[in-house]
């Protein structure tokens, strides 16, 4: 009798992976990607044990770590309740997830409009700017990243949108303040904001506002390169919509919840928008949920007129248990002061010593648990270690530097000539450094790649 060998799991997994799942963003044929055995905190761990440190928080989401408890256990508990239910009727678990993000939000913003994910919400934004002014462009800017359905790929900026990008969905792309690659030749945080606000303001004037329904800025660009806009920028943005009758919509999708230190990021700069688009660290990314968040007066648009938008899945129950426990975790322990914690006295100062070291480091910049390292092949001239966009054996010192962070253990978020350190807002100090350590042995990998080399 031939014994029944069980296979290993690693196989099993890969196998049903390689044959049956359409990855994202990726050529199929060109990937293999790591089979993830579980995860618990700051860390997940592969079919063989070896254990990552995330410093990528997945993407960007899992801000309270992975497998906490208290959300672990509200989802179990309201899956035993009630497991759906359709956003036509009133629940009180969608109720309070409603109230407790209100609570949280600028300003007036004390409607909520759920949604799936990021891109969810940043279409439903757009439609009601759309609606409430009549008008059908909407600004944004090229360093961007909104998500990736119709809408929001149109007004993402950065090249993930070229394949889609139909070329007549009422985007126009304006540059937004960068100094350390300005568009506007400032010297100084002041002129970059100065001359990036007065950019703003031409193009607006010739695509005449009477045009334009809406700016929709990224409050932290994050994808893009975690670039804090200047002292006055987004106060000046406000200004221009309120001109002019457009409405503003901040995307806090990425930058919200705790991550930039803040509930949401636009508080740094006391900045209130019309609409806030939310997902990620809403529940941790646990299940999926997004939203808008609607001042009063968009939303007295459709007191008696019907919003023509709605999904499925608007509220979804588990979803929403999720973002009930997450938000009130995060209250009880002090998880955004944390954050904020984290990148005054750990990453901060940490990160800043590792680009004093190492050649290969532009620039360090960010908030919170929310940071990226330019990585440039000659720190005077600012060249990119890899030119923008790079492919294939253009990429390889980014891909050697990723490589090597993940051969130590840890797993980093790479995108063109940047990495970024966002690890969950929950990571304890000892983690962080630990992580910082592993990035710091990683970059001699790319310090080869430079003029200094």
């Amino acid at each position: 009798m031939t014994p029944h060998v069980t296979p290993h799991p690693l196989a099993a997994v890969k196998d049903a992976d390689r044959k049956h799942v359409f990855h994202s963003w990726s050529a199929q044929a060109l990937i293999d990607p790591l089979a993830v055995a579980g995860a618990e905190g700051s860390y997940f761990w592969d079919y063989d044990g070896k254990r990552y440190l995330d410093f990528s928080s997945q993407l960007v989401n899992t801000n309270i770590g992975h497998q906490h408890p208290k959300v672990v256990a509200a989802i179990q508990e309201q899956a035993a309740r009630l497991c759906t239910l359709a956003p036509g009727f009133a629940v009180d678990v969608r109720s309070e997830a409603a109230r407790l993000i209100a609570e949280r939000t600028p300003g007036d913003l004390d409607k909520i409009f759920f949604t799936n994910g990021g891109a969810e919400a940043v279409e439903n934004a757009v439609r009601m700017a759309r609606l409430h002014t009549g008008r059908a462009k909407v600004l944004s800017t090229y360093r961007s990243y909104h998500g990736a359905t119709a809408a929001a790929i149109n007004l993402t900026g950065d090249p993930r949108r070229w394949p889609s990008d139909t070329a007549a969905a009422g985007v126009v792309h304006f540059w937004g303040p960068y100094l350390y690659r300005s568009a506007f030749h400032a010297t100084t945080e002041a002129e970059e904001c100065e001359r990036a606000l007065a950019h703003l303001a031409d193009t607006i004037a010739f695509e005449g506002p009477q045009s334009i329904a809406a700016i929709i800025l990224e409050s932290v660009p994050g994808t893009a390169g975690i670039m804090v806009p200047p002292a006055g920028y987004l106060a000046g943005v406000r200004a221009l919509c309120d001109r002019y009758g457009i409405v503003f919509i901040l995307d806090e999708v990425m930058a919200g919840f705790g991550r930039t230190g803040t509930w949401f990021a636009a508080e740094h700069w006391d900045v209130t928008p019309d609409l806030i688009t939310f997902a990620k660290g809403v529940n941790s990314g646990y299940v999926p949920l997004g939203g808008v968040a609607i001042s009063a007066a968009v939303a007295e648009t459709f007191a008696t007129r019907p919003y023509p938008g709605g999904l499925t899945y608007s509220g979804h129950p588990l979803a929403c248990a999720a973002a009930v426990a997450t938000i009130n975790t995060m209250e009880e322990e002090g998880v955004v002061r944390h954050a904020a914690h984290l990148g005054e006295n750990v990453l901060g100062p940490g990160l800043a010593e590792l680009a004093e070291r190492h050649p290969c480091v532009g620039e360090v910049r960010g908030l919170g648990a929310f940071w990226a390292l330019e990585l440039v092949r000659d720190p005077q001239t600012r060249e990119p270690l890899v030119p923008y966009n790079a492919s294939g054996a253009d990429n390889a010192p980014m891909a050697e530097f990723a490589a090597a962070c993940k051969a130590s253990g840890l797993w980093p978020f790479v995108n063109m000539n940047r990495t970024h350190v966002v690890p969950p807002c929950t990571i304890t100090e000892g983690e962080a450094k630990e992580g910082l350590a592993l990035l710091d042995e990683a970059l001699t990998v790319a310090d080869r790649h430079t003029t200094a080399a």
